[in-house]
């Protein structure tokens, strides 16, 4: 559905991309991770035809965004960063218009709009100017202008943005129930996100993709996977069973979380740490409010990839 090869931008001496290649298949839900500065939204403006690449090409269903750049867009819905729009015209005038530019007529347009209104819930607004609009508002118009031709692509920068946690919570369900007919390449700072609503993710840094994988396999790569935490009932107890786990053999080393009141243990064999952990505290009779095995820390993946850790 999507196909970069050797994409990149320069901007008189910065490079912001740098020879990008992947492609994106149907069904997919793809996060652009990075830093600011990464190249992610330049990547996306290229992928929907805003912006030229320097060299390389990009095409979308087939379709090069370069030589067949009407045909492309009509495949594309797009969401800039900072949801752009008209600030003097109404939320239902703004969205009209857009229909008119994506050619909807008749019944179907009406139908159309009508379904992008409740999707969105943006009946309480449909009469204000879009200048008077809370933010998250505004970015509720500028996501229902992307999808209101019901593209095949959708390409959304930070499509939470501004948006309280019920709101990013409903858009979050809607990227998850369009992801069943639509590719989509989603850019976000907030890697809860990832989790929420993507089956893959790439990290860029510098205009180049460091890692390309599921969320579940880079949260493996974290020194947190496998690892057990816990919390005693007793947080008094917390020194005391820390001694304990320390003293088991399997273990390399234990974290104390003062401000959370939790136990972190890792271990030689990651395969073996909960069992290990269950028979001890059964054996010594603690009382825990809190048992698991942790999946991987995603944010700790990224500041490690990215040099964030370092730095």
């Amino acid at each position: 559905m999507i196909e970069c090869q050797e994409l990149t931008k320069q901007f008189g001496a910065l490079l912001a991309v740098d020879n990008l290649s992947f492609q994106v298949d149907p069904g997919e839900v793809l996060c652009f991770l990075g830093p600011n500065g990464a190249g992610k939204t330049t990547t996306m403006r290229i992928i929907a035809g805003f912006l030229p690449p320097s060299s390389g090409r990009a095409s979308v269903c087939g379709l090069d965004v370069e030589t067949h750049a009407t045909a492309a867009k009509r495949k594309i819905g797009y969401l800039p960063e900072g949801a752009p729009s008209y600030p003097e015209m109404t939320a239902r005038a703004f969205l009209e218009f857009i229909a008119d530019a994506r050619e909807l007529s008749g019944a179907k347009r009406l139908a159309r709009l009508d379904e992008v209104y409740g999707l969105l819930h943006l009946e309480p607004v449909l009469e204000q100017t879009i200048d008077t609009l809370s933010k998250g508002y505004r970015r509720r118009v500028g996501l229902a202008q992307a999808i209101l031709h019901d593209p095949e692509v959708l390409i959304l920068d930070e499509p939470t943005d501004g948006l309280d946690p019920n709101q990013k919570h409903e858009v979050r369900q809607l990227i998850n129930q369009m992801s069943e007919s639509k590719t989509i390449i989603i850019s976000t700072h907030l890697l809860e996100e990832v989790d929420a609503v993507c089956n893959r993710a790439i990290i860029i840094a510098g205009g180049r993709i460091l890692a390309d994988d599921t969320p579940g396999n880079l949260e493996a790569l974290s020194r947190f996977h496998n690892a057990v935490s816990l919390k005693p009932a007793d947080p008094s107890q917390l020194q005391s069973l820390r001694g304990e786990i320390d003293a088991l053999p399997e273990v390399v080393e234990t974290e104390l979380d003062l401000k959370s009141e939790r136990l972190t243990a890792f271990f030689r064999d990651r395969r073996l740490s909960l069992k290990a952990i269950n028979e001890l505290a059964d054996n010594k009779g603690w009382e825990l409010s809190e048992l698991h095995l942790e999946s991987g820390r995603l944010d700790e993946v990224f500041r490690t990839i990215t040099g964030g850790a370092h730095a």
